[in-house]
């Protein structure tokens, strides 16, 4: 389990600790009260945790803030951002005008802050709200982003433990949205660079190989241009983690026609797709970086003639799909320099291995990542494996 994870555990943990003696049993369920108290509990931040993970917002407060009240059992409530105040549940809502003021020293200090009833801004006669407050800090990464606000008759050490664990629930959820935000404008800077890497060399063999034929056969040259162009509009369209597996062969058939255009009988190629997985969702750009791989290690390197095979197959819960060659193979270090990004020291040929093995790590787990099976004179394989999605679903 990942730190964020141990961390929200624990506040989990602590927060139904400090929830139950709040929550009172409701009647006509089964169970004593601890028992319904801890399903309560459990239950409203399950509510609450959907909205958090989509980061600090004003829609995702709004959602999140009853939840919020549910749990703290108080008579008023407000989420504050940087901006203002983003979402307030409670009635009458006199402190709206003042929630503001309320967290300022809180996102100032990254500090709890006290709200006295005199520095409360409310004289409504009757108020249910009118007391005291105790504002907390919503955190991530040690940065107040936020503040959790609760308002009620009386705040004491109890009401101020509970909000604090909250909050740190509360911030925990944040955490996990920022390392998802994260994570997505990781894979985004993977895709420019693969695509960066991809092209340079590509585009200038491709476009040489299509003057070639400007002026010995016209026809050809067209061709192979509107085959060009088709291949950049896929590899270049809009990023996206992932595409069917029809779409990404079609790539593959793009590229390896420009690229028998340039090499000739030189450059054989085999596919066997088994038809039932051409609807798969595969990780956008997984292929053509394998492909390229065996063209260039096994024909361009060498210029002799090279088969590529390309095998996808229905393993059930699984598609199993290989990209083999029958070129020259490499030792054990340099398959381990590929897959590290490099295919020796200083160069740049491995990126495109490297980047389809952590793509599938990141969107499956470490058991998916690219197995490399080569040896000096052997040729070269190399496997992946996609899981598929549970009946019904999709992963696009």
């Amino acid at each position: 389990m990942s730190t964020t994870g141990w961390v929200l555990l624990c506040a989990l943990s602590v927060l139904i600790g400090f929830v139950l003696p709040r929550r009172r049993r409701s009647p006509g369920r089964a169970g004593g009260p601890t028992e319904e108290a801890t399903f309560v509990t459990l239950h409203i931040a399950a509510m609450a945790a959907p909205s958090l993970r989509s980061g600090l917002t004003r829609d995702s407060a709004r959602k999140a803030v009853g939840h919020l009240r549910a749990l703290l059992g108080t008579g008023a409530v407000a989420v504050t951002g940087p901006e203002g105040l983003l979402a307030w549940d409670g009635a009458p809502a006199c402190r709206y005008d003042h929630a503001r003021e309320h967290a300022r020293p809180v996102l100032a200090s990254a500090r709890p802050h006290l709200v006295s009833r005199d520095a409360s801004g409310c004289d409504t006669p009757g108020c249910a709200a009118a007391g005291d407050g105790i504002v907390v800090p919503l955190t991530v990464d040690g940065r107040a982003v936020g503040a959790l606000a609760a308002y009620d008759t009386v705040v004491g050490a109890g009401l101020v433990r509970t909000v604090t664990e909250v909050a740190r629930w509360a911030s925990g959820q944040l955490e996990l949205a920022e390392l998802d935000s994260s994570r997505r404008r990781a894979m985004e800077v993977e895709m420019r660079s693969l695509r960066a890497q991809m092209s340079p060399h590509f585009v200038y063999n491709a476009l040489t190989t299509i003057a070639s034929f400007v002026r010995t056969d016209p026809d050809r040259a067209r061709e192979l241009l509107v085959e060009f162009a088709d291949f950049n509009r896929y590899a270049l369209r809009r990023a996206r983690d992932l595409a069917t597996l029809a779409e990404e062969l079609h790539c593959v058939d793009r590229y390896l026609l420009l690229e028998r255009a340039r090499f000739g009988d030189r450059l054989g190629f085999a596919l066997r797709v088994a038809p039932e997985v051409l609807s798969l969702s595969v990780p956008f750009l997984c292929l053509q970086p394998l492909v390229e791989n065996a063209v260039k290690h096994g024909v361009a390197a060498t210029g002799r003639s090279c088969e590529v095979r390309v095998v996808v197959s229905d393993a059930g819960s699984e598609a199993h799909i290989s990209v083999e060659d029958d070129g020259p193979g490499m030792p054990a270090e340099q398959v381990r320099l590929l897959l590290g990004g490099s295919a020796a020291p200083g160069e740049d040929e491995g990126a495109g291995l490297a980047g389809v093995d952590v793509r599938l790590r990141q969107l499956y787990g470490e058991d998916y990542g690219l197995a490399v099976q080569s040896a000096p004179g052997a040729g070269t394989r190399v496997r992946l494996r996609v899981p598929k999605p549970p009946s019904g679903d999709s992963y696009l």
